[in-house]
Protein backbone atom coordinates (compact mmCIF):
# COMPACT_ATOMS: atom_id res chain seq x y z
CA UNK A 1 0.00 0.00 0.00
CA UNK A 2 3.04 2.73 0.95
CA UNK A 3 4.36 1.66 -2.53
CA UNK A 4 0.78 2.28 -4.36
CA UNK A 5 0.57 5.58 -2.35
CA UNK A 6 4.24 6.61 -3.70
CA UNK A 7 3.68 5.70 -7.12
CA UNK A 8 0.23 7.38 -8.05
CA UNK A 9 1.96 10.34 -5.98
CA UNK A 10 5.16 10.04 -8.19
CA UNK A 11 2.31 9.91 -11.58
CA UNK A 12 0.02 12.64 -10.33
CA UNK A 13 3.80 14.69 -9.97
CA UNK A 14 4.45 13.79 -13.43
CA UNK A 15 0.83 14.89 -15.04
CA UNK A 16 0.89 17.99 -13.26
CA UNK A 17 4.41 18.96 -15.39
CA UNK A 18 2.86 17.27 -18.21
CA UNK A 19 0.15 19.70 -18.18
CA UNK A 20 2.36 22.48 -17.07
CA UNK A 21 5.05 22.11 -19.65
CA UNK A 22 5.52 25.65 -21.41
CA UNK A 23 6.03 24.60 -25.08
CA UNK A 24 8.52 26.88 -27.46
CA UNK A 25 7.66 27.18 -30.92
CA UNK A 26 10.44 24.05 -31.93
CA UNK A 27 8.29 21.70 -29.89
CA UNK A 28 5.11 23.26 -31.11
CA UNK A 29 6.31 22.31 -34.57
CA UNK A 30 8.39 19.09 -34.18
CA UNK A 31 4.96 17.97 -31.95
CA UNK A 32 2.24 18.95 -34.78
CA UNK A 33 4.82 16.86 -37.93
CA UNK A 34 4.86 13.81 -35.48
CA UNK A 35 1.05 13.41 -34.88
CA UNK A 36 -0.90 15.54 -37.05
CA UNK A 37 -3.40 12.71 -38.88
CA UNK A 38 -2.90 14.32 -42.32
CA UNK A 39 1.11 13.86 -42.17
CA UNK A 40 0.52 10.44 -40.96
CA UNK A 41 -1.63 9.45 -44.06
CA UNK A 42 0.46 11.24 -46.39
CA UNK A 43 3.58 8.60 -44.70
CA UNK A 44 1.14 6.33 -45.63
CA UNK A 45 0.62 6.90 -48.62
CA UNK A 46 4.63 7.15 -48.85
CA UNK A 47 4.98 3.26 -47.75
CA UNK A 48 2.39 2.14 -50.05
CA UNK A 49 4.10 3.80 -53.16
CA UNK A 50 7.56 2.22 -51.94
CA UNK A 51 5.28 -1.71 -52.09
CA UNK A 52 3.74 -0.37 -55.33
CA UNK A 53 8.12 -0.32 -56.52
CA UNK A 54 8.57 -3.52 -55.00
CA UNK A 55 5.52 -5.26 -57.03
CA UNK A 56 6.75 -3.12 -60.07
CA UNK A 57 10.00 -4.68 -59.66
CA UNK A 58 8.59 -7.94 -59.15
CA UNK A 59 6.77 -7.86 -62.27
CA UNK A 60 9.95 -8.11 -64.41
CA UNK A 61 11.12 -11.85 -62.51
CA UNK A 62 9.39 -15.17 -63.80
CA UNK A 63 6.74 -16.21 -62.48
CA UNK A 64 7.37 -19.76 -60.32
CA UNK A 65 4.24 -22.32 -59.24
CA UNK A 66 3.60 -25.92 -57.77
CA UNK A 67 0.72 -27.89 -58.45
CA UNK A 68 -0.77 -31.28 -57.16
CA UNK A 69 -3.68 -33.11 -57.76
CA UNK A 70 -5.62 -35.87 -56.74
CA UNK A 71 -8.75 -37.52 -58.63
CA UNK A 72 -10.61 -40.44 -58.35
CA UNK A 73 -13.32 -42.15 -60.54
CA UNK A 74 -15.81 -45.07 -60.31
CA UNK A 75 -18.37 -46.69 -62.08
CA UNK A 76 -19.25 -48.14 -65.84
CA UNK A 77 -16.85 -47.83 -68.34
CA UNK A 78 -16.76 -49.14 -72.15
CA UNK A 79 -13.54 -50.88 -72.63
CA UNK A 80 -14.66 -52.58 -75.51
CA UNK A 81 -17.56 -52.12 -77.82
CA UNK A 82 -20.53 -53.36 -75.97
CA UNK A 83 -18.60 -54.70 -72.78
CA UNK A 84 -18.83 -52.68 -69.80
CA UNK A 85 -16.73 -52.88 -66.50
CA UNK A 86 -17.10 -51.46 -62.94
CA UNK A 87 -13.87 -49.44 -63.08
CA UNK A 88 -12.26 -47.84 -59.90
CA UNK A 89 -9.39 -45.37 -60.68
CA UNK A 90 -6.90 -43.46 -58.69
CA UNK A 91 -4.79 -40.73 -60.67
CA UNK A 92 -2.16 -38.48 -58.80
CA UNK A 93 -0.08 -35.45 -60.76
CA UNK A 94 2.06 -33.09 -59.47
CA UNK A 95 4.33 -30.47 -61.36
CA UNK A 96 6.11 -27.04 -61.51
CA UNK A 97 5.73 -24.58 -64.12
CA UNK A 98 7.98 -21.25 -64.91
CA UNK A 99 6.60 -18.45 -66.32
CA UNK A 100 8.75 -15.69 -67.99
CA UNK A 101 7.92 -12.40 -70.15
CA UNK A 102 10.51 -11.73 -72.48
CA UNK A 103 8.60 -8.61 -74.08
CA UNK A 104 5.85 -6.42 -73.91
CA UNK A 105 6.71 -3.20 -75.59
CA UNK A 106 8.78 -2.06 -72.52
CA UNK A 107 5.84 -2.18 -70.51
CA UNK A 108 6.98 -3.54 -67.37
CA UNK A 109 10.06 -1.35 -67.75
CA UNK A 110 7.99 1.78 -67.94
CA UNK A 111 5.96 0.77 -65.29
CA UNK A 112 8.65 0.35 -62.82
CA UNK A 113 10.15 3.67 -63.67
CA UNK A 114 6.58 5.37 -62.94
CA UNK A 115 6.41 3.61 -59.23
CA UNK A 116 9.95 4.76 -58.87
CA UNK A 117 8.45 8.53 -59.89
CA UNK A 118 5.08 8.06 -58.15
CA UNK A 119 7.39 7.37 -54.50
CA UNK A 120 9.26 10.62 -54.95
CA UNK A 121 5.96 12.65 -55.77
CA UNK A 122 4.80 11.20 -52.69
CA UNK A 123 7.91 12.19 -50.49
CA UNK A 124 7.56 15.90 -51.78
CA UNK A 125 3.77 16.01 -51.06
CA UNK A 126 4.45 14.85 -47.76
CA UNK A 127 7.13 17.70 -47.36
CA UNK A 128 4.68 20.22 -48.61
CA UNK A 129 2.38 18.87 -46.19
CA UNK A 130 4.74 18.98 -43.54
CA UNK A 131 6.32 22.93 -44.82
CA UNK A 132 2.61 23.76 -44.38
CA UNK A 133 1.40 22.70 -41.06
CA UNK A 134 4.94 24.10 -39.96
CA UNK A 135 3.85 27.87 -41.25
CA UNK A 136 -0.10 27.20 -39.60
CA UNK A 137 1.41 26.38 -36.31
CA UNK A 138 4.31 29.35 -36.73
CA UNK A 139 0.89 31.42 -37.57
CA UNK A 140 -0.92 30.05 -34.48
CA UNK A 141 1.66 30.58 -31.73
CA UNK A 142 2.84 34.07 -33.13
CA UNK A 143 -0.94 34.76 -32.80
CA UNK A 144 -0.50 33.22 -28.76
CA UNK A 145 2.05 35.60 -28.25
CA UNK A 146 0.43 38.73 -30.14
CA UNK A 147 -3.09 38.31 -27.84
CA UNK A 148 -0.73 37.25 -25.03
CA UNK A 149 1.06 41.38 -24.95
CA UNK A 150 -2.35 42.54 -25.74
CA UNK A 151 -3.51 40.91 -22.80
CA UNK A 152 -0.39 42.52 -20.70
CA UNK A 153 -1.32 46.22 -22.25
CA UNK A 154 -4.88 45.90 -21.07
CA UNK A 155 -3.55 44.80 -17.41
CA UNK A 156 -1.01 47.76 -17.63
CA UNK A 157 -4.05 50.21 -18.11
CA UNK A 158 -6.31 48.71 -15.91
CA UNK A 159 -4.03 48.79 -13.12
CA UNK A 160 -3.59 52.69 -14.11
CA UNK A 161 -7.21 53.37 -14.14
CA UNK A 162 -7.40 52.24 -11.29
CA UNK A 163 -4.51 54.24 -10.03
CA UNK A 164 -6.35 57.53 -11.67
CA UNK A 165 -9.37 56.51 -9.83
CA UNK A 166 -7.61 56.55 -6.43
CA UNK A 167 -5.77 59.52 -7.37
CA UNK A 168 -9.05 61.22 -8.68
CA UNK A 169 -10.72 60.36 -5.39
CA UNK A 170 -8.06 62.32 -3.46
CA UNK A 171 -8.57 65.12 -5.58
CA UNK A 172 -11.91 65.82 -5.16
CA UNK A 173 -11.70 65.11 -1.19
CA UNK A 174 -9.24 67.60 -1.15
CA UNK A 175 -11.76 69.83 -3.40
CA UNK A 176 -9.17 70.73 -6.20
CA UNK A 177 -11.59 68.65 -8.54
CA UNK A 178 -15.68 68.62 -8.76
CA UNK A 179 -17.52 65.22 -7.78
CA UNK A 180 -18.91 64.70 -11.42
CA UNK A 181 -15.14 63.68 -12.31
CA UNK A 182 -14.74 60.46 -10.25
CA UNK A 183 -17.77 59.16 -12.25
CA UNK A 184 -16.10 59.55 -15.61
CA UNK A 185 -12.66 57.89 -13.88
CA UNK A 186 -15.22 54.79 -12.93
CA UNK A 187 -16.52 54.74 -16.42
CA UNK A 188 -13.22 54.71 -17.56
CA UNK A 189 -12.20 51.65 -15.68
CA UNK A 190 -15.36 50.05 -16.18
CA UNK A 191 -14.18 50.42 -19.69
CA UNK A 192 -10.64 48.77 -19.25
CA UNK A 193 -12.06 46.35 -16.76
CA UNK A 194 -14.23 45.36 -20.27
CA UNK A 195 -11.59 45.25 -22.63
CA UNK A 196 -9.46 43.43 -20.36
CA UNK A 197 -11.93 40.72 -20.05
CA UNK A 198 -12.10 40.73 -24.06
CA UNK A 199 -8.31 40.62 -24.15
CA UNK A 200 -8.32 37.79 -21.95
CA UNK A 201 -11.03 36.10 -24.28
CA UNK A 202 -9.17 36.37 -26.70
CA UNK A 203 -5.58 34.96 -25.17
CA UNK A 204 -7.74 32.21 -23.91
CA UNK A 205 -8.89 31.03 -27.43
CA UNK A 206 -5.34 31.48 -29.53
CA UNK A 207 -4.09 28.90 -26.41
CA UNK A 208 -7.15 26.76 -27.34
CA UNK A 209 -6.87 27.11 -31.25
CA UNK A 210 -2.94 26.33 -30.86
CA UNK A 211 -3.80 23.31 -28.57
CA UNK A 212 -6.17 21.97 -30.97
CA UNK A 213 -3.89 22.41 -33.93
CA UNK A 214 -1.21 20.32 -32.04
CA UNK A 215 -3.83 17.67 -30.58
CA UNK A 216 -3.25 17.93 -27.55
CA UNK A 217 -5.26 18.90 -23.89
CA UNK A 218 -6.07 22.85 -23.85
CA UNK A 219 -6.29 22.29 -19.96
CA UNK A 220 -2.61 23.51 -18.54
CA UNK A 221 -0.86 24.44 -21.91
CA UNK A 222 1.60 27.42 -22.10
CA UNK A 223 3.73 28.91 -24.46
CA UNK A 224 7.26 30.12 -24.15
CA UNK A 225 7.14 34.08 -25.01
CA UNK A 226 9.71 35.21 -27.88
CA UNK A 227 11.39 38.17 -26.96
CA UNK A 228 11.08 39.83 -30.29
CA UNK A 229 14.33 42.18 -30.59
CA UNK A 230 13.91 45.94 -32.19
CA UNK A 231 17.30 44.99 -34.75
CA UNK A 232 14.57 41.95 -35.99
CA UNK A 233 12.65 44.96 -37.71
CA UNK A 234 14.64 45.02 -40.93
CA UNK A 235 13.60 43.80 -44.48
CA UNK A 236 16.19 41.84 -45.37
CA UNK A 237 15.24 41.40 -49.21
CA UNK A 238 16.07 44.25 -51.22
CA UNK A 239 13.21 42.65 -54.15
CA UNK A 240 11.14 39.70 -54.82
CA UNK A 241 13.01 38.58 -58.10
CA UNK A 242 15.97 36.44 -54.93
CA UNK A 243 13.23 34.85 -53.25
CA UNK A 244 11.26 33.88 -57.13
CA UNK A 245 14.37 32.20 -58.57
CA UNK A 246 15.35 30.18 -55.18
CA UNK A 247 11.49 29.64 -55.10
CA UNK A 248 11.42 28.02 -58.21
CA UNK A 249 14.32 26.03 -57.52
CA UNK A 250 13.92 24.29 -54.83
CA UNK A 251 9.98 25.00 -53.47
CA UNK A 252 8.31 21.30 -53.49
CA UNK A 253 5.34 21.88 -54.99
CA UNK A 254 7.35 22.93 -58.38
CA UNK A 255 9.08 19.89 -57.62
CA UNK A 256 5.68 17.90 -57.31
CA UNK A 257 4.62 19.60 -60.60
CA UNK A 258 8.07 18.26 -62.68
CA UNK A 259 7.53 15.00 -61.01
CA UNK A 260 3.78 14.73 -62.25
CA UNK A 261 4.61 15.24 -65.61
CA UNK A 262 7.18 12.38 -65.62
CA UNK A 263 5.10 10.34 -64.42
CA UNK A 264 2.01 11.04 -67.22
CA UNK A 265 4.76 10.57 -69.75
CA UNK A 266 5.60 7.62 -68.89
CA UNK A 267 2.02 6.67 -68.96
CA UNK A 268 1.87 7.27 -72.40
CA UNK A 269 4.80 5.30 -72.59
CA UNK A 270 3.10 2.48 -70.97
CA UNK A 271 -0.16 2.88 -72.83
CA UNK A 272 1.58 2.58 -76.22
CA UNK A 273 2.72 -0.54 -75.39
CA UNK A 274 -0.28 -2.11 -76.67
CA UNK A 275 0.44 -1.57 -79.71
CA UNK A 276 3.85 -3.74 -79.83
CA UNK A 277 3.34 -7.52 -79.67
CA UNK A 278 4.20 -9.68 -76.63
CA UNK A 279 6.53 -12.35 -76.29
CA UNK A 280 6.32 -15.06 -73.12
CA UNK A 281 8.32 -18.62 -72.13
CA UNK A 282 6.96 -21.13 -70.48
CA UNK A 283 8.74 -24.47 -68.64
CA UNK A 284 7.15 -27.02 -66.86
CA UNK A 285 7.81 -30.42 -65.25
CA UNK A 286 5.60 -32.68 -63.96
CA UNK A 287 4.57 -36.60 -63.63
CA UNK A 288 1.73 -38.67 -62.82
CA UNK A 289 0.49 -41.77 -60.86
CA UNK A 290 -2.14 -43.72 -62.26
CA UNK A 291 -3.91 -46.84 -60.21
CA UNK A 292 -7.15 -48.73 -61.19
CA UNK A 293 -8.86 -52.05 -60.01
CA UNK A 294 -8.56 -53.38 -63.67
CA UNK A 295 -5.15 -53.78 -63.33
CA UNK A 296 -3.16 -55.79 -60.73
CA UNK A 297 0.74 -55.68 -61.55
CA UNK A 298 0.77 -51.70 -61.05
CA UNK A 299 4.24 -50.11 -60.63
CA UNK A 300 4.59 -48.49 -57.31
CA UNK A 301 3.98 -44.94 -56.61
CA UNK A 302 7.64 -43.61 -56.60
CA UNK A 303 8.37 -45.93 -59.51
CA UNK A 304 5.14 -44.76 -61.34
CA UNK A 305 6.08 -41.03 -60.70
CA UNK A 306 9.91 -41.64 -61.72
CA UNK A 307 8.82 -43.36 -64.81
CA UNK A 308 6.19 -40.58 -65.76
CA UNK A 309 8.46 -37.50 -65.73
CA UNK A 310 7.92 -35.01 -68.21
CA UNK A 311 9.05 -31.74 -69.48
CA UNK A 312 7.09 -29.14 -71.74
CA UNK A 313 8.26 -25.71 -73.30
CA UNK A 314 6.35 -22.80 -74.59
CA UNK A 315 7.12 -19.99 -76.65
CA UNK A 316 4.17 -17.69 -77.07
CA UNK A 317 3.70 -14.53 -79.46
CA UNK A 318 0.60 -12.33 -79.19
CA UNK A 319 0.22 -9.56 -81.58
CA UNK A 320 -2.57 -7.21 -81.39
CA UNK A 321 -4.07 -6.41 -84.68
CA UNK A 322 -7.01 -4.74 -83.91
CA UNK A 323 -8.25 -3.55 -79.99
CA UNK A 324 -11.48 -2.07 -80.43
CA UNK A 325 -9.65 0.99 -80.10
CA UNK A 326 -9.43 0.33 -76.26
CA UNK A 327 -4.89 0.79 -77.03
CA UNK A 328 -5.76 4.27 -79.38
CA UNK A 329 -8.07 5.65 -76.39
CA UNK A 330 -5.88 5.24 -73.95
CA UNK A 331 -3.26 6.32 -75.41
CA UNK A 332 -4.86 9.89 -76.22
CA UNK A 333 -6.68 10.03 -72.88
CA UNK A 334 -2.68 9.67 -71.23
CA UNK A 335 -1.42 12.40 -73.67
CA UNK A 336 -4.28 14.71 -72.55
CA UNK A 337 -2.91 14.07 -68.93
CA UNK A 338 0.62 15.12 -70.12
CA UNK A 339 -0.76 18.15 -71.61
CA UNK A 340 -2.76 18.65 -67.66
CA UNK A 341 0.08 17.80 -65.83
CA UNK A 342 2.28 20.70 -67.90
CA UNK A 343 -0.83 23.04 -67.23
CA UNK A 344 -0.59 22.55 -63.84
CA UNK A 345 3.14 23.24 -63.48
CA UNK A 346 2.64 26.40 -65.10
CA UNK A 347 -0.33 27.13 -62.51
CA UNK A 348 1.60 26.14 -59.51
CA UNK A 349 4.62 28.52 -60.58
CA UNK A 350 1.73 31.22 -61.41
CA UNK A 351 0.46 30.29 -57.74
CA UNK A 352 3.66 30.49 -56.02
CA UNK A 353 5.15 33.69 -57.67
CA UNK A 354 1.62 35.41 -56.70
CA UNK A 355 1.77 34.43 -53.44
CA UNK A 356 5.50 35.36 -53.39
CA UNK A 357 4.50 38.83 -54.51
CA UNK A 358 1.59 39.15 -52.15
CA UNK A 359 3.85 38.25 -49.08
CA UNK A 360 6.81 41.32 -50.78
CA UNK A 361 4.34 43.48 -50.17
CA UNK A 362 2.48 43.05 -47.25
CA UNK A 363 5.61 43.01 -45.53
CA UNK A 364 7.03 46.46 -47.09
CA UNK A 365 4.02 47.51 -46.31
CA UNK A 366 4.07 45.52 -42.48
CA UNK A 367 7.67 47.92 -41.76
CA UNK A 368 6.09 50.76 -42.52
CA UNK A 369 2.89 49.80 -40.62
CA UNK A 370 4.96 49.46 -38.26
CA UNK A 371 7.94 52.33 -38.34
CA UNK A 372 4.63 54.72 -38.50
CA UNK A 373 2.96 53.07 -35.16
CA UNK A 374 6.00 53.26 -33.49
CA UNK A 375 6.40 57.24 -34.05
CA UNK A 376 2.69 57.66 -33.19
CA UNK A 377 3.19 55.72 -29.86
CA UNK A 378 6.10 57.86 -29.12
CA UNK A 379 4.17 61.55 -29.49
CA UNK A 380 1.06 59.97 -28.24
CA UNK A 381 3.11 59.03 -25.24
CA UNK A 382 4.30 62.82 -24.93
CA UNK A 383 0.70 63.80 -25.02
CA UNK A 384 -0.80 61.87 -22.30
CA UNK A 385 2.14 62.77 -19.81
CA UNK A 386 1.33 66.33 -21.00
CA UNK A 387 -2.48 65.99 -20.58
CA UNK A 388 -2.42 64.22 -17.08
CA UNK A 389 -0.46 67.15 -15.98
CA UNK A 390 -2.58 69.60 -17.28
CA UNK A 391 -5.41 67.26 -15.81
CA UNK A 392 -3.43 67.77 -12.33
CA UNK A 393 -3.11 71.38 -12.45
CA UNK A 394 -7.23 71.50 -13.55
CA UNK A 395 -5.85 72.88 -17.47
CA UNK A 396 -8.00 70.25 -19.10
CA UNK A 397 -11.28 68.09 -17.98
CA UNK A 398 -11.77 64.98 -17.39
CA UNK A 399 -13.16 64.11 -21.10
CA UNK A 400 -10.23 65.77 -23.08
CA UNK A 401 -7.93 63.66 -21.06
CA UNK A 402 -10.17 60.65 -21.73
CA UNK A 403 -10.07 60.83 -25.48
CA UNK A 404 -6.25 61.72 -25.22
CA UNK A 405 -5.84 58.26 -23.52
CA UNK A 406 -7.64 56.15 -25.75
CA UNK A 407 -5.63 58.17 -28.61
CA UNK A 408 -2.60 56.27 -26.95
CA UNK A 409 -4.30 53.09 -26.67
CA UNK A 410 -4.95 52.91 -29.67
CA UNK A 411 -1.51 53.71 -30.73
CA UNK A 412 -0.68 51.25 -28.23
CA UNK A 413 -3.16 48.31 -30.75
CA UNK A 414 -1.76 49.89 -33.97
CA UNK A 415 1.52 48.96 -32.80
CA UNK A 416 1.40 45.67 -31.63
CA UNK A 417 -0.75 44.64 -34.69
CA UNK A 418 2.18 46.27 -36.64
CA UNK A 419 4.91 44.25 -34.86
CA UNK A 420 3.50 40.90 -35.21
CA UNK A 421 1.93 41.67 -38.55
CA UNK A 422 5.47 42.26 -39.92
CA UNK A 423 6.92 39.54 -37.87
CA UNK A 424 4.67 36.75 -39.57
CA UNK A 425 4.85 38.21 -43.21
CA UNK A 426 8.56 37.85 -42.96
CA UNK A 427 8.24 34.12 -41.69
CA UNK A 428 6.25 34.15 -44.79
CA UNK A 429 9.36 34.96 -46.88
CA UNK A 430 11.78 33.21 -44.79
CA UNK A 431 9.58 30.34 -45.51
CA UNK A 432 9.61 30.87 -49.50
CA UNK A 433 13.58 31.10 -49.12
CA UNK A 434 13.76 27.78 -47.06
CA UNK A 435 14.53 29.42 -43.59
CA UNK A 436 13.49 27.87 -40.29
CA UNK A 437 10.38 29.19 -39.19
CA UNK A 438 11.96 29.12 -35.43
CA UNK A 439 15.17 31.29 -35.92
Amino acid sequence: MKNYIILTLILGVSSVFAQEKTWNLQECIDYALEHNISVQKSNNSVLTSEQNVIAAKGNMLPSLGASANQSMGFGNQELFQGQFVNRTSHQTSMGVQVSQNIFNGFRNTNIYKQSLLSQEASELQLQQLKDDISLNVANAYLNVLFNKENLEAAKAQTLFSKKQLEQVKSFVSAGVQPRANIFDAEATLASDEQSLITAENNYNLSLLTLSQLLQIPYKGFQVEMIDIDAAYFALFYNDVDAILDYAYGNRNEIKLAEKNIEVSELGTEINKAGYWPSVSFGYGFGSNVFYSNLTENEDSFFNQLNNQKSHSFRLGVSIPIFSQFQNKTAVAKSQIQELNSKLDLEQAKLDLEGNIQRAFTDAQAALKAYESAKKSIESQKLALDNAEERYKLGNMTAFDLEQTRVRYLNAQNLLINAKYDFVFKTKVLDFYMGKSLTN
